[in-house]
Order: structure tokens, then sequence, then C-alpha cells
């Protein structure tokens, strides 16, 4: 068999592309410019796109059950609705921060990650947000709350702070993460490790920020394949199509003196494997 052959999906120059996230309700894949506080979509099927802008750098968009997005912005955590009016279900800001990359938990709630502007090793968190609004502290303290995501039977969850370049797991109760170890580590020179997603078999993929690269990792934490990418900076990873075998990738330009043509486009790898099924935000 032929290996999969690597395709762009999106063209486009997006500053900062991150979170991929596939909507199996409207058959669109969700992806975000943080940089450009832009919301997209893409139909695989029809090629049909939207942009939306929000009022702020948004860091992540996930469906809701009932239709619309939560959207993890710099002051705290938005809903809009499906037909776009937008409320906050979450404010919290804090000078100099912003929101980061989420994921939504097998129960629904929303798992937001934030960090600062600025980089500082202790300006950003890990927090659970319910369908209600209400928040809980996972991890106080962070330097880049990024990849988030679960073991296809929900018993472990999987956490990046992309400056340790280590992917972590947790034991995973349904509502609580607790016992922090490393899953895996990203050695130096390799670049450091961003967004993630978990398939079907309870791999992790992971996208390499300035290591042009996405990774899989096997279960038991053992690196099984490298699928190179023709820009610097991927972000994020995510399974979409009908079938969820397809591996959208999103990527980035900014900080890049001269960045590749396709350097903000969203990738795609078509049949690279099989994911999970999403949960959209129970709020």
């Amino acid at each position: 068999m032929r290996a999969p052959h690597l395709d762009v999906a999106v063209h486009e120059q997006a500053e900062l592309g991150e979170g991929p996230t596939w909507d199996a309700a409207t058959g669109r894949l969700i992806w975000v410019d943080i940089d450009s506080a832009r919301v997209h979509t893409y139909e695989p099927v029809s090629g049909r796109r939207t942009v939306m802008a929000t009022e702020q750098h948004v860091g992540a968009a996930k469906p809701r059950t009932g239709g619309g997005l939560v959207v993890n912005l710099r002051d705290g955590i938005g809903l809009y609705d499906a037909d776009g009016a937008f409320r906050w279900l979450v404010r919290d800001p804090v000078p100099g921060r912003r929101g980061n990359d989420a994921a939504v938990a097998p129960d629904g709630s929303l798992w937001a990650g934030s960090m600062r502007y600025d980089g500082a090793p202790d300006g950003g968190s890990l927090v659970r947000v319910a369908a209600d609004g209400a928040v809980s502290a996972v991890l106080p303290v962070v330097a880049c709350g990024n990849g988030i995501g679960w073991s296809p039977d929900g018993s472990l969850m999987y956490f990046i702070d992309t400056p340790t370049r280590r992917i972590d797991v947790f034991d995973f109760d349904g509502e609580h993460a607790v016992n922090r170890r490393p899953f895996a580590t990203v050695e130096e020179g390799a670049g450091f490790p961003d967004g993630l997603t978990v398939d079907a078999e309870g791999a992790v993929w992971a996208a390499l920020w300035d290591g042009a690269a996405v990774r899989r990792y096997t279960p038991d934490g053992a690196l099984d394949r490298i699928v190179p990418v023709p820009v610097r900076r991927p972000t994020a990873c995510a399974f979409g199509g009908r079938d969820l075998d397809d591996l959208y990738i999103s990527t980035a330009r900014t900080g890049l003196t001269a960045p590749h043509p396709l350097s903000g486009s969203l990738l795609v790898l078509p049949g690279a494997g099989r994911g999970l099924p999403g949960t959209p935000f129970a709020g």
C-alpha cells in the first residue's frame, strides 16, 4: 500500500492557526487563528468555508451540544449560540494573560489552558469549566497550557505544558485528573510539543512547534511514527472526516522572517488512522 500523502485542506495565511476540531453534527472542521482573532470552519465534502471574527484573541473554539461554539478567549470563556449571539460564561480578565488550547472531556466539561503573552513560566493555568460555568483549578500554575486529550476508555488524560518538552499523563476518574507523570519527552532540537489528539488505538499524536513534524506515540509512550510537514511550525492535529480517518494539522507563520508558503494553512493527511468521536460542550 502507498503511504498517505500530505495535502492542503485550506490555503490560508493564519498568523497562529490552532486547535482543529471535528464537529460531527455539522460535518465540518473548526479551527482558530489566535493572533487574528478569527474562528474558521471548513466542510471537506462541499469545500465551504466560513470565517468569524471574535472581539478578543481566541485560543480555542469547540462545538456545543445545542449548536454554536464555546470559545477560550483572552478574558475567559464565552458562548456563541447557533444564531451568532454571544455571552460570557466565565469572565476572568488577568492583565497580560490569554486563553490558549482547550478540549472537551467525556462528561462535556471544558478543560481550558492559558498563558501569558510574554511566556512567563508561571503565568498560565489549566482549569475545568462545567456546563453551568463553575470553574475548578486542575493545574494552578503552568507556563503554556496546551494539548489536552483522553484515552479511549476515559481512564487517562494527557496534557502538554509546551516549554517542558513533555507530554504528561494523569489518571482520570471522569472529573478529576491526578497522579501526573511523564508520558513522552521530545528531545532537544526536535521542537516543542504543542497540540495533541488521541486515536482509537490509544496512541497520542502531537504537533511539534519548530519541529516541522507530527509524532505518534504508542499507548506506552514509545515513538511510533514521525510525519514530516513542510512548515516549521505545525501547532495541533485532530482526526476528522466522515470516518474520522483524516488527520488535520493546523500551522502558524507568526515570528518567522521567511515563512514557507504553506505556513498558516490547514494541512491534511488522508487515511492516517482512526480518531475518536468528539464530545460537544454541555453548556
